[in-house]
């Protein structure tokens, strides 16, 4: 039996040492998760901090996101809830977006559970029909709105109270026409600086999240004062227990509620997992929510790639399922960040 085994482990080596250096996916040891080399001497509270400290200092004008863009329709509205404000969005006839409060003005009726005919939205109690121009006579305007291709933005003056922009800070994406995209949304009991602090805290990765990710090393940490304001990783995804796909990707942060993740370097460079946080409102108990809104646009020069696109409404499912499943570990991550932070 030992001997057996000493030769399954020699087939086993001499098949990585002849493995094609040009496939993406490479063999995985297996790694006692005890084993691997510890993160916290390099995990400096004090960097992690100051990281965050600058995200929360930038720019938003005033800009929220609100939803995958593929759930804001025509036929049908969306209802959900950014800030403590209840609003209700809709497609118009020549396609844009159309956001206002999801209060009726006539009774306080829920918008959201309206109808849209002939591109207006109609208020079950009553009938008040709402075109997408708005009713000023009944206090009813539309609010400035942005849909980037991937996501639907709505701006709120009132809440952030900076200088507004026209568009939202929307980070550089591969080109959305070769791209495959899929949006995750889950929500926790925290605020959205939690969640960008988890995000810029990436060495908990292979330790929180092994069955993602392997071999991961952090080889930059930001230094603002020459301008390279980021995280560099060297990280392998896993693809299954035994393979994985080495890259090297870098951490940024636009905007205060948003945290990019960007392959520099590897399979699918320029591909990014775009992470926003956004405030919910307080919760029944009175504690604040948050919503992790997160949009994965994949690309490839791969051939193979333009199979997978093809097939990018059955692959969605998995692509979302994968980041709810990191989400159920790095919202525990936020949430107890948060009550550590209220002394809860």
């Amino acid at each position: 039996m030992v001997e057996r085994r000493r030769t399954v482990r020699g087939l086993a080596a001499a098949a990585v040492r002849k493995w094609p250096e040009s496939w993406p996916l490479r063999p995985l040891p297996r790694q006692d998760w005890a084993r691997q080399r510890p993160t916290v001497g390099q995990a400096d509270v004090a960097v992690i901090d100051a990281a965050v400290k600058r995200a929360q200092a930038r720019p938003s004008g005033n800009w929220f996101v609100v939803a995958d863009s593929r759930l804001v329709r025509a036929d049908r509205p969306y209802g959900m809830t950014v800030a403590g404000r209840e609003l209700v969005a809709w497609r118009a006839e020549d396609g844009r977006v159309v956001v206002g409060s999801g209060v009726c003005p006539h009774l306080g009726a829920p918008l959201a559970e309206g109808r849209v005919v002939e591109h207006r939205l109609v208020c079950r109690w009553h009938g008040l029909a709402l075109p997408a121009s708005g009713l000023p006579g009944w206090g009813w305007c539309p609010l400035p709105a942005y849909d980037d291709g991937v996501l639907v933005w709505v701006r709120l003056d009132d809440v952030d109270g900076e200088p507004p922009t026209d568009r939202p800070v929307v980070p550089e994406r591969p080109a959305l026409d070769t791209a495959l995209s899929a949006v995750t949304r889950v929500d926790g009991v925290c605020e959205p600086v939690d969640v960008v602090a988890n995000r810029l805290d990436p060495w908990h990765g292979a330790w929180f999240h092994p069955y993602s990710f392997a071999r991961l090393r952090v080889v930059e940490i930001p230094d603002a004062g020459n301008g390279r304001d980021r995280f560099t990783v060297d990280v392998t995804f896993r693809v299954g227990p035994r393979f994985g796909v080495p890259v090297v990707a870098e951490f940024t942060c636009p905007e205060p509620r948003t945290v990019l993740m960007r392959i520099v370097s590897g399979e699918g460079e320029g591909s990014v997992v775009e992470t926003h946080a956004t405030p919910l409102g307080p919760g029944p108990d009175g504690r604040p929510r948050s919503a992790v809104i997160e949009a994965v646009v994949a690309t490839s020069p791969r051939t193979g790639f333009v199979l997978a696109r093809r097939l990018a409404p059955a692959l969605r499912p998995a692509v979302r399922a994968a980041a709810r499943r990191l989400w159920r570990d790095d919202l525990a991550y936020a949430q107890r960040r948060y009550a550590l932070r209220r002394g809860d």
